[in-house]
């Protein structure tokens, strides 16, 4: 079943995602959580793992199980954010006063953000429309209509980590396609 899933999942069938998702949210998150202890945190690497396993599938080896597949991107992407966290807090402790830091560290837009930001409106909005519908509407609701996450569930009918993961892959997507204008 899970390499037919798999198969599936590689030819972009968004239902095979969403089965492959849901078998395996539970099993990553409560990793996670085990691990760092902080929910949050547990929450936000799953979600990452999700975008970069279907973003990377066809790298995918039959030889090892999806879900140890996952663990290992998840594993990688925690280790990133330490590494991160211990690169800020030098460039912190060196250069800005503790006060200010929280603030800071909050308002800054991931890199996929920082690059939408920057872009010309028409040409936004142009490569937005190029976006599969689900991806257009996604990211009209959280971006021009300032939807929260848990109001994009409630309005499209999809379970939370599903928009999570979605608004990240829509992203991606827009950030993809700005790169290459």
């Amino acid at each position: 079943m899970e390499e037919e899933l798999i198969f599936q999942a590689k030819k972009n069938d968004q239902k095979a995602f969403q089965v492959l998702f849901d078998l395996n949210w539970e099993y990553l998150y409560n990793y996670q959580l085990k691990r760092i202890g902080n929910s949050q945190i547990a929450e936000e690497i799953s979600i990452q793992t999700f975008t970069k396993a279907f973003d990377r599938l066809d790298s995918f080896d039959p030889k090892f199980t999806f879900k140890t597949w996952l663990i290992t991107i998840s594993k990688n992407l925690h280790l990133d954010q330490i590494r991160k966290e211990k690169s800020l807090k030098k460039i912190q402790s060196d250069h800005i006063d503790d006060s200010n830091t929280h603030m800071i560290i909050d308002n800054m837009p991931s890199p996929e953000e920082g690059m939408i930001i920057n872009q010309n409106l028409d040409e936004l909005l142009n490569t937005i429309k190029s976006l599969k519908k689900e991806y257009r509407k996604i990211l009209q609701l959280r971006f021009f209509e300032d939807y929260s996450y848990k109001e994009i569930s409630l309005e499209l009918n999809q379970p939370l980590n599903t928009v999570k993961v979605k608004i990240l892959r829509a992203k991606r997507l827009l950030a993809e396609k700005l790169n290459k204008k």
